[in-house]
């Protein structure tokens, strides 16, 4: 396996969480978790202030994207963004969302500029930040809007995949209420998430013939209309267009049939219609080992499968499981040839 050419860029996420946390850990058990170059972009005073916290020496190199490589086996590479911040693990505050949300631009602007290979967001505070204006539903969304503002032109669909070791899942529908999914979910949406699925499980994650399971919205998949009539005239017009198009496509399928061991033998994803539908099973199976991959981008992210911990910021409990698996990820898939 030849060195990558190119570190990751992670972004420090919610200051008050287990973000930094997550970054600091990642560094020292470096060679146990098998973790690739990577560096942070965030507040330096801020890590070195939680690495006391949780009792680790930590040195931390202040430089460059370009210099992370030579610099990683040295010390963690931090890339100052935004200013200095208070180190207060587990006190949520709104004055840190301006950072935060610079963060996840600034390793954006830095894979588009062939500064790093990949990105890895940490966890965010979501309705700290719609108290600044954030307008977006979550970091799926807002990848999506800063993918088109780069990459003027090119596919920039953003389609949510936990990806874990016994499970891969995609909501079609994300985060919206529950009662708004019916009439958002349409025939076309779910074709365009397939192929969407379809075609990065082939290119990035290696895939001949990706078999697609996609589940019915309604108990039982509707019940031949006894239970709704989503799942005849919404979902199977899908599965069939899907079918006509190439795509291995199966369903709609009753979602509680669906997850089990001898079941899963049967797909390589599930496609869900909304988001507890299938990210229930998906954390269930995996929760320590699964990653948030974003689908449909032109560059590679990817994310831990769970939130800030606030309880856990600066205890020195927080598994580093899920965060160390995103690291490993995003290098392979931004470097398919390696591995």
């Amino acid at each position: 396996m030849r060195a990558p050419e190119k570190p990751i860029a992670v972004s420090m996420g919610e200051p008050a969480g287990i973000g930094p946390d997550l970054a600091l850990l990642s560094w020292v058990n470096r060679r146990k978790l098998c973790a690739p170059p990577f560096y942070v972009r965030g507040d330096s005073a801020l890590l070195s202030s939680r690495a006391r916290h949780l009792g680790l020496n930590v040195h931390l190199e202040e430089l460059s994207p370009e210099d992370a490589i030579g610099h990683f086996s040295r010390g963690l590479p931090v890339v100052q963004t935004g200013p200095a911040l208070k180190d207060t693990p587990g006190e949520e505050s709104y004055d840190t969302a301006n950072s935060v949300i610079s963060a996840i631009e600034h390793c954006v602007e830095d894979v588009h500029d062939g500064k790093a290979a990949g990105i890895v967001t940490s966890p965010i505070n979501k309705s700290a930040l719609y108290k600044t204006g954030f307008s977006f539903p979550g970091h799926t969304e807002f990848l999506g809007e800063l993918a088109r503002k780069h990459w003027p032109g090119a596919p920039a669909q953003p389609v949510m995949m936990i990806a874990g070791p016994e499970l891969m899942v995609i909501p079609v529908t994300i985060h919206i209420p529950l009662k708004d999914v019916p009439d958002t979910l349409t025939t076309d949406l779910i074709v365009e998430t397939a192929e969407i699925a379809s075609n990065d499980l082939k290119q990035r994650f290696g895939y001949a013939n990706p078999r697609l399971a996609i589940c019915g919205l309604n108990p039982h998949a509707g019940e031949d209309g006894a239970m709704g009539l989503e799942d005849q005239d919404i979902i199977e017009p899908a599965v069939a267009q899907l079918k006509a198009k190439g795509v291995e496509a199966t369903g709609p399928h009753s979602a509680d049939t669906l997850f089990h061991q001898r079941a899963r033998s049967e797909y390589d994803c599930v496609l869900g219609m909304y988001h507890d539908q299938v990210l229930i099973p998906a954390k269930t199976i995996g929760f320590d080992e699964s990653v948030n991959v974003t689908l449909g981008l032109p560059f590679v992210r990817t994310s831990p499968d769970h939130g800030t911990a606030y309880d856990l910021a600066g205890t020195g409990k927080a598994r580093v499981d899920s965060f160390a698996a995103a690291l490993r990820l995003a290098n392979a898939l931004a470097n398919p040839d390696q591995y």
